[in-house]
């Protein structure tokens, strides 16, 4: 049985969090994947992932990743072991609407005779012991696998279904991104994304407006435009934020 008091200032913590997650001021991935850092540590976590649940043949880690904490390091190692389209843990979520709770190692692992020795190895610390996971669909049916992981037990059926609901409320606040983007594509114009895609790459004012043959003025003109319809301050935070879209 869990102790009193830890639940009391527990379930107050939860409160707390759902608040904000329920927040319409939460409108980009970057907020989404500050409050899933949040949601990874309130419930003992360490790491956590989201991903477009894989189809059909071999399809790249790295293609189907949204957002995710796990080092650099490691999501290139994993990618290059191509074995997620085929791994324990998306065979398991398809034919599951339970969650799912086992050792990291195990379920990120190929099945059967395809397991692969380097997978154990990567997955072999205690930062991402074990791993829960739910698979989650959009309102238009797209599937995709949700992950925390980390060096704890598995919860209870009580924490469970506080864990899902906060995943599915987490969710559906990453699901108005996805749509916030498609949004600020409809309304940005074919030039502003130009613009803002060389001044992504690098390149100057001056410079984007002779690759595009336009005068600098129209050229800071079309930032201008771009960061009110992104609802920017200025051209940086416009770019930030076109990239987290995916709008360039």
């Amino acid at each position: 049985m869990r102790d009193p008091d830890k639940l009391a200032l527990r379930s107050e913590a939860y409160a707390d969090f759902l608040s904000g997650v329920n927040s319409p001021a939460v409108q980009t991935e970057y907020e989404v994947l500050h409050l899933m850092r949040q949601c990874t540590a309130q419930f003992g976590f360490s790491h956590f992932m989201i991903a477009r649940v894989p189809f059909g043949e071999q399809q790249r880690f790295t293609e189907r990743l949204v957002l995710s904490s796990w080092p650099a390091e490691l999501v290139r190692d994993y990618d290059t072991a191509t074995v997620f389209h085929i791994s324990v843990l998306i065979e398991r979520l398809r034919h599951t609407k339970l969650p799912l709770f086992g050792e990291t190692k195990a379920l990120l692992n190929a099945q059967g005779a395809a397991a692969r020795d380097s997978i154990d190895v990567l997955f072999a610390g205690q930062a991402m012991r074990s791993t829960f996971a739910v698979m989650l669909h959009t309102t238009h049916g797209e599937a995709f696998a949700v992950l925390l992981c980390g060096p704890r037990g598995e919860p209870d059926r009580a924490e469970t279904a506080d864990l899902y609901l906060t995943l599915l409320q987490l969710f559906e606040t990453l699901e108005r991104t996805f749509e916030a983007g498609v949004s600020a594509r409809d309304k940005l114009s074919a030039r502003e994304l130009e613009c803002l895609r060389w001044a992504a790459a690098g390149k100057s004012s001056d410079e984007i407006a002779i690759i595009l043959g336009i005068s600098g003025y129209t050229v800071s003109s079309y930032f201008k435009t771009a960061a009110r319809k992104l609802g920017s301050v200025n051209r940086m935070q416009a770019i930030a934020r076109a990239m987290r879209m995916k709008l360039i």
